[in-house]
């Protein structure tokens, strides 16, 4: 593994990075993080991503100590250590070493640590992170109810996400849809839902176990400024097997469309194919200044492709 992380302060070889065995992030997933996009050397959405991390930390109790500031540098290190303008950055904070047991230690030093990849430019006409539509298939393993684990806090224990997964073996498809206790749509286990309808774009409410994506709320904004109406309530996985056209979405890889939800052919289509372009605009104003805008919405002929879909929600995504 080439490269370097940081790790608590320092910069060290990704090989070589590492944590105690009695981190209790190791021990019992005592941690949270987030998964950050880096467009032209810029944190698309850090704000968010940050507010997020702050709500993740205070529902765990875990006082790590660093301001916004403070970790938005150790971010910018790592990028300029690695020399990175494009790629994936995921920012972790445990509550460190304790004194032994569950019970955590109040005066445990919080380990913090940012590792980097590398990935394609976004933006107008930017290369798909991976290629392909995606594949659902509708698992047997339940989204933890809230009143387990909030949905809001993301933290490193995914044996939920994992146990789903596992399920997509016999399927081959590469991501799961997830439902609530209720046999309800929730989500993926790394990114939102979206489909069409006929009367509007419908996502599965945050009043279920659903992750408040950065994305999610990025398509959702694009969607009211584009008059496009947005329904966000409780679905079923019948509603998505036969809505006219789908889509995932993790901050990584943006906005996915969907090719086939158990099986059954959905789709692209043209509400996907814009909120795909205006998305992609943004990062392309917002991160590279603009260099590859053209006419109305900043188009080119790959924006709209159903078959230019990114990744395969791997497990350090988030929507």
């Amino acid at each position: 593994m080439a490269g370097l992380s940081h790790v608590d302060g320092d910069l060290v070889p990704a090989a070589e990075a590492s944590v105690s065995v009695h981190d209790r992030g190791f021990l019992y997933g005592d941690a949270v993080f987030e998964t950050l996009r880096i467009y032209g050397g810029a944190v698309f959405r850090w704000d968010d991503h940050a507010e997020r991390l702050a709500r993740s930390a205070a529902a765990l109790s875990l006082d790590h100590g660093l301001s916004s500031a403070d970790l938005r540098r150790r971010v910018a290190e790592t990028l300029r250590a690695n020399g990175l303008d494009n790629a994936l950055v995921r920012l972790s904070i445990t509550r460190g070493v304790g004194s032994g047991g569950l019970s955590p230690d109040p005066d445990a030093d919080p380990t913090v640590v940012v590792h980097a990849e590398s990935l394609p430019r976004g933006g107008v006409g930017s290369d798909p992170v991976r290629g392909g539509p995606a594949t659902l298939q509708t698992v047997k393993t339940r989204r933890v109810p809230d009143a387990a684990i909030p949905s809001e806090v993301k933290t490193h224990n995914h044996i939920n996400a994992v146990l789903a997964r596992l399920e997509l073996r016999v399927s081959g498809a590469d991501e799961a849809v997830m439902l609530d206790g209720d046999g309800r749509l929730a989500e993926g286990t790394t990114s939102a839902l979206f489909f069409v309808d006929g009367n509007a774009l419908c996502t599965p409410s945050l009043d279920g176990p659903v992750l408040p994506g950065v994305t999610r709320a990025e398509v959702i904004d694009i969607a009211e400024g584009e008059g496009i109406p947005v329904t966000e309530g409780s679905f079923t996985p019948e509603d998505l097997r036969s809505a006219e056209e789908a889509f995932v979405t993790t901050t990584t890889r943006g906005i996915r469309p969907v090719g086939t939800v158990d099986g059954i052919d959905v789709g692209a289509g043209p509400v996907t194919a814009l909120l795909r372009r205006v998305y992609n605009a943004r990062i392309e104003r917002e991160c590279y200044g603009g260099e590859r805008l053209s006419g109305a919405g900043g188009s080119t002929p790959g924006d709209s492709e159903a078959g230019d879909g990114d990744g395969d929600g791997d497990g350090d995504a988030d929507s």
